[in-house]
């Protein structure tokens, strides 16, 4: 199992040793969130998009409005936290599900 770890804005993939794997990002980033099969990361940038990369490093897509704090997976659909306190769900192709 890997984790991730923020390091100046940076997304460290490492494995539970502690190991440097990779670095992904473009050190704009403030959260971050692996799928369940670690497949896929979330990250969340200090401009509010949220991208989802593989776990590779290269960008799928970006989702969202541009107004997100963090994002996280929830199966296969991602909780977009917005910084008006709604919770944006979204499929991960970006198409919007519902607001809570």
């Amino acid at each position: 199992m890997n984790i991730l770890k923020l390091n100046s804005g940076k997304v460290e993939i490492r494995k539970d040793t502690g190991s440097l794997l990779r670095t992904i990002g473009h050190g704009d980033a403030v959260f971050a969130d692996f799928n369940a099969a670690q497949t896929q990361v979330l990250i969340t940038t200090v401009k509010g998009k949220v991208e989802v990369r593989k776990d590779n490093g290269s960008l799928e897509r970006t989702i969202g409005n541009g107004d997100a704090t963090s994002a996280r997976w929830m199966g296969d659909d991602v909780a977009i936290t917005t910084n008006k306190g709604k919770t944006e769900i979204r499929k991960a192709n970006g198409s919007l599900i519902r607001t809570i």
